[in-house]
């Protein structure tokens, strides 16, 4: 700092220039930093600032470092930062801020803004330099301006000897003549005689006084100055100032006098008078003093200037300020009675005279309003401060809201100021707090929060508020609609069959959890009662029936708003037959004659009433004109009419239903008149003397015990039959030798029971003598056609006719499984094939062929294959559906759906084809029964290709192929990092990273690198380039002398890898070694060619509502022209795509894609020497 003085007019005004200075000083404490650790540093450093008194002086300051720096500000002489000023971090900006409000000279200083963490200490210095307020400084550069311009010359006179005296005492020796000479005076001579005299007479007088002392008086705490003008022979001669006779010095006066110099001008300033400075003051100059008297005149303490009473506006500083005549030793100052001290809030000032005392109440709010009185001594004045409020502004608004039924509706809006009243209206009538409306103030936001919105909530809402000392209300409002809540059934009920007794549940699940509904049981409501709960969990509805019975049936209706579902309850008990029905049933067998009528009455209990099958045999029994079955809730019956002995046999009842099934076992007995003896009856001889014959025993005895067999024989052409003899139970051959050689006989042999005879087996004729043989048997027969009606079976005729022409064929079928042949023919055919219809369907037959001639039936054919009635089969249609659901390194898994077309599929063939290979193979030896499959054993990361074809009896169905090749590798994924990340510096200050490819980079190329790099001094990475397709990359813009951290990430359509980072940073050297560059010749060389594309278009599959990237590069001279199509329809200019093309690398984004943006996307580029296209399809 430097001081001057100027004097204008005779007074001397002082100003300070201030040395601006800002340095910067570190003082470290580690002499190691860590990677990712940092000094503290300064990005925005405080600037010096020259700023007005009464203004605010800010200095702004942005800093960083790892660990976080902390921040200090002080005052470079030493003295705390003054009393009220602000220090705080600006989070919008990021910046430390000092701010001092209405600096005045003291604040005026070095200041330092400390940034400290634990590697170091740094320091930035700044200055404050403060000057006088406009109004008050002296424009001096204007008062040099404005000096009035030269007086005109007047004509030089010439001088008299006295005046001519006076002009030379002043001049030097060596211009005596040249003076004299310019005013014309010629005595030179003469008066330089004269003036050695007149010298003389002047060197006597060494002190000359041009303005004496004078005497002053002053009033307490002023200041008084005393003044002399004086001539001094010797400029160095001595001077003193004595009071009272005690010599003044001022280095020891603590301020309170001031001696000054200015010319011929010497004066004395007594400050801050008390009586103690009343006395004589002495100038002593030399041996000459000169003496004055200070009187000091003591005036009452009264007040200059009173306290106003003042308006401030809210928010802002209001000053209350008055003056005292005198200095006063204490003041004080007090609000509503209360004292009021310096504090943030109250600024309490004394001007540097001591007379002025101001009380500033900052940040002026309504509880400030009142009166405030000041006192000292006796003395008092009191005036009252009045608030003018901000009006009540709303920064952010209500703002119209659309809420669904049941929803939560918010309804919030910001204040200019949080002192305030707030209350709620709806349509105009307040609301008040209640469990629907829920009122919610933070700060300076109020928010009405409406829960479970109804319809009958819509309407306009409107939020009032109002202020102390303010008679106004300010409002917003709005208006909120509530909509209908429609839902969808989620889940809905199904049908439910509990048994009796039994708990019941339905439950239906909704796409929304505030939408309520009703229960009806056949179109009426239901509600809440002992046995019947309705549960609601969010969008879970709940109806619980604790214990159903007959009254819980019915249909059930679930109904909410644009919802509906329904179901069916009944009740589901298993049938049951009485034990002790069963067990006799069982024990006792049901004997019935024959053709007397059967009837089985069996009771039982169930619910649904069950399916009731009657069994004989283990085969189905149907109605027919003989067979009645009756079926009750209760019971079931069944009548069997005109009973034969076919009828005998076990007897099932099964009862079932879908909640179990029961069974019920009997034998029915039918006793009749025996069966006939089986087969033919068989000659062993017949001769011209004897006859002798054979038979089998009935088949069925009709129940009871055969008790013998009648022979009976007529002659052939006779009506009437005779007995010829009779054998018991136990024999079957007879022999008679009552016959004539020639003759013609017939023969039947009768069985005899209980209940009568059976009806007779006749035999063929018969002669006394040569023998005719039975024919041979015939070929297996062979079904030629099959329907479910009807089986078509043909023959071929035996080998041997025994002597006599074939005069047909006896057809015979039997169920599979069981011994009893049935003739299908009445009279023996004579085609060698026949179609037996009247069959049931899928019941499985068996059929054989007997040839007959004039001996009699001969021996039958072996049975046929088993055949089942039924239509063909037809093969199934083609698979639907096929796709990969997982895949790993060796294996594939794929799945499928049934055809639609054809006949049921009773496997699957699947067939796979190498990438490489020409044949297909199957998959597995046998055909797939389910519908999913894995194919393992794969060469990893091979390509294959798959079909499959569904299979039944009815043939082999077409094949589905899948659309495309799957590569046995797992699915896509997060791609692992790359490897051994290297660097080499080609260029100066660049670097050229290599890596090795990320395992994941198969053929479709989806995989590329982002490239990063960090300041060894700092933690933040930086993204250099996040499209590198390749294993290199060059950095450029690096510093030297810079140590650098790079790292790699692989990047495909899932995600990023984890980072490949460099393990030492890398040191760009500030300075290289010379080099030498020798150029070879330049060649002219064509760079114009057609467009290329060198990174072509990618297949992307988004998700709705995701943004959609596809890039690819190219290059072509000149530049070529870009266009995008969509399809066949031009988007370049549609503003719904974004569209870049810098550097060769053409992007378009598709922005929040959506189901419609599916499709082919093509880029054309074109210039004068070609046009290329590449496209890519987006789903």
């Amino acid at each position: 700092m430097h001081d001057f003085l100027l004097t204008l007019d005779g007074e001397q005004v002082q100003r300070k220039s201030s040395v601006t200075q800002q340095t910067l000083n570190v003082v470290t404490r580690s002499f190691e930093i860590p990677a990712g650790e940092s000094i503290p540093e300064f990005d925005e450093k405080p600037n010096s600032s020259v700023v007005q008194e009464g203004k605010d002086a800010i200095f702004r300051a942005k800093v960083s470092g790892n660990p976080k720096p902390t921040i200090q500000w002080k005052r470079g002489s030493g003295k705390s930062i003054k009393e009220g000023a602000k220090i705080f971090f600006d989070g919008i900006t990021k910046e430390n801020v000092l701010k001092i409000d209405n600096v005045t000279p003291e604040d005026e200083d070095a200041y330092k803004c400390i940034a400290s963490n634990t590697h170091a200490d740094c320091t930035y210095t700044f200055s404050l330099t403060v000057t006088e307020n406009q109004d008050k400084q002296l424009n001096f550069r204007t008062m040099l301006k404005k000096r009035s311009a030269p007086a005109p010359k007047e004509e030089r006179k010439v001088p008299d000897e006295k005046e001519m005296w006076e002009i030379l005492l002043k001049a030097d020796k060596k211009d005596y003549e040249k003076i004299c000479m310019e005013y014309g005076f010629t005595d030179f001579r003469g008066m330089l005689k004269r003036l050695k005299e007149m010298k003389k007479k002047v060197e006597t007088e060494a002190v000359k006084v041009l303005k004496p002392l004078e005497d002053i008086e002053g009033k307490i705490d002023s200041t008084v100055t005393f003044d002399t003008v004086l001539e001094l022979k010797d400029p160095n001669m001595k001077m003193q100032w004595f009071k009272d006779g005690e010599p003044i010095r001022t280095q020891f006066s603590l301020g309170k006098f001031e001696i000054k110099q200015m010319g011929t001008k010497f004066m004395l300033s007594v400050k801050n008078l008390t009586q103690k400075d009343a006395g004589e003051y002495t100038l002593v100059v030399g041996d000459k003093k000169f003496t004055v008297g200070l009187k000091v005149k003591d005036e009452p303490l009264r007040f200059g200037v009173k306290l106003k009473p003042i308006k401030v506006v809210e928010r802002e500083t209001g000053t209350f300020e008055c003056r005292l005549t005198k200095k006063v030793p204490s003041v004080c100052w007090k609000f509503r009675g209360i004292e009021v001290k310096r504090d943030d809030k109250h600024d309490i000032i004394v001007s540097e005279d001591g007379l002025t005392h101001t009380l500033k109440i900052k940040d002026v709010r309504p509880c400030d309003v009142g009166e405030y009185m000041f006192s000292a001594d006796n003395l008092t004045s009191s005036s009252h401060l009045e608030i003018d409020r901000h009006p009540i502004q709303f920064p952010s608004a209500l703002k119209n809201a659309h809420v669904k039924e049941k929803g939560k509706a918010r309804l919030e809006c910001e204040l200019s100021s949080k002192d305030v009243r707030i209350k709620w209206l709806k349509n105009g009538k307040e609301i008040t707090r209640s469990p629907k409306y829920n009122m919610v103030r933070e700060g300076r936001r109020v928010e009405l929060i409406i829960d479970d919105a109804e319809l009958d909530d819509s309407g306009e809402y409107t939020v009032v508020a109002m202020q102390d000392n303010d008679d106004r209300e300010y409002t917003c409002s709005c208006a909120l609609n509530v909509q209908d809540r429609f839902a969808t059934v989620k889940s809905g009920m199904s049908d439910n069959h509990p048994q009796t007794g039994q708990p019941a549940e339905f439950c239906v699940v909704l796409n929304d959890e505030k939408v309520d509904g009703v229960w009806l049981k056949d179109g009426k409501e239901i509600t809440d009662t002992k046995d019947i709960q309705i549960v609601k969990q969010g969008a879970v509805h709940k109806l619980i029936i604790s214990k159903t019975g007959e009254e819980s049936e019915g249909k059930y209706t679930f109904r909410a708003k644009g919802a509906e579902s329904e179901a069916i309850l009944s009740i589901a008990d298993p049938p049951v037959i009485d034990p002790d029905l069963l067990a006799t049933l069982a024990k006792d067998p049901i004997t019935v004659k024959a053709g007397q009528t059967a009837t089985i009455k069996i009771p039982f209990k169930g619910k649904p009433i069950p399916k009731v099958t009657w069994f004989k045999d283990g085969i189905e029994m149907f109605e027919d004109n003989r067979t009645e079955i009756e079926k009750t809730a209760t019971q079931t019956v069944l009548v069997l009419k005109h009973c034969v002995r076919e009828d005998s046999g076990n007897i099932t009842l099964k009862l079932k239903s879908d909640c179990g099934s029961v069974s019920a076992n009997m034998q029915l007995n039918v006793i009749d008149r025996p069966k006939p003896p089986q087969g033919k009856l068989e000659f062993l001889e017949h001769t011209r003397k004897c006859i002798t014959m054979k038979w089998k025993a009935p088949r069925d005895n009709g129940g009871r015990q055969i008790t013998n067999f009648i022979i009976e024989r007529k002659l052939v052409g006779k009506k009437s039959w005779i007995k010829v003899g009779e054998v018991d139970s136990n024999t079957t051959t007879f022999s008679t030798n009552k016959v004539e050689e020639g003759q013609a006989y017939q023969y039947r042999i009768r069985a005899v029971n209980s209940e009568g005879m059976s009806d007779p087996l006749v035999s063929e004729e018969v002669s006394a003598g040569d023998p005719i043989e039975s024919p041979g048997m015939t070929s297996q027969p062979q079904v030629t056609d099959v329907s479910k009606e009807a089986i078509t079976i043909a023959w071929a005729p035996p080998g041997k006719d025994g002597g006599a022409p074939i005069l047909g064929y006896i057809v015979e079928r039997r169920k599979k499984g069981s011994n009893h042949w049935i003739p299908a023919t009445k009279e023996p055919i004579q085609d060698n094939k026949f179609t037996s219809d009247g069959l049931m369907e899928d019941v499985e037959y068996e059929f054989r062929v007997t040839a007959v001639n004039r001996a009699g039936l001969g021996q039958p054919s072996s049975a046929s294959n088993s055949v089942v009635a039924k239509d063909p089969i037809r093969a199934p249609g083609m698979v639907k559906n096929i796709k990969v659901m997982d895949s790993t390194n060796s294996s594939i898994s794929l799945a499928w759906e049934k055809p639609d077309s054809g006949d049921e599929p009773q496997g699957y063939i699947l067939e796979m084809r190498a990438e490489d290979a020409k044949e297909w193979t199957k998959c597995s030896k046998i055909p797939i029964t389910s519908t999913n499959y894995t194919v393992g054993g794969l060469q990893e990361r091979g390509k294959y290709f798959f079909r499959i074809r569904a299979v039944n009896e009815g043939g082999v169905g077409e094949p589905t192929e899948l659309n495309k090749g799957v590569y046995a590798m797992p699915p896509p994924d997060f791609p692992r990092p790359p490897t051994n990340l290297n660097l080499v510096e080609e260029v100066p200050s660049t670097v050229t990273l290599s890596w090795d490819h990320t395992p994941d980079n198969i053929e479709d190329g989806r995989v590329q690198y982002v490239i990063m790099k960090r300041d060894a001094s700092t933690a933040t990475w930086y993204t250099i380039s996040d499209r590198v397709f390749g294993n290199k990359y060059t950095v450029t813009g690096l510093l030297p002398g810079r140590k650098y951290f790079f790292r790699v990430i692989a990047r495909n359509d899932i995600g990023d890898s984890d980072p490949l980072d460099l393990k030492e940073p890398w040191y760009l050297a500030r300075d290289k070694e010379r080099f030498s560059l020798q150029f070879k010749e330049y060649q002219a060389k064509d760079w114009n060619h057609a467009p290329e594309f060198i990174t072509p278009l990618k297949d992307h599959t988004v998700h709705r509502g995701n943004d959609c990237t596809m890039s690819c590069a190219l290059i072509g001279n000149p530049k070529p022209h870009i266009a995008w199509y969509k399809g066949k329809v031009l988007i370049s200019e549609n503003l719904k795509y974004w569209y870049t093309s810098s550097n060769s690398v053409c992007t378009l984004t598709i922005p929040s894609a959506e189901l419609k943006d599916a499709d082919e996307y093509i880029i054309v580029a074109e210039n004068s020497l070609g046009k290329v296209k590449c496209s890519c399809k987006v789903t």
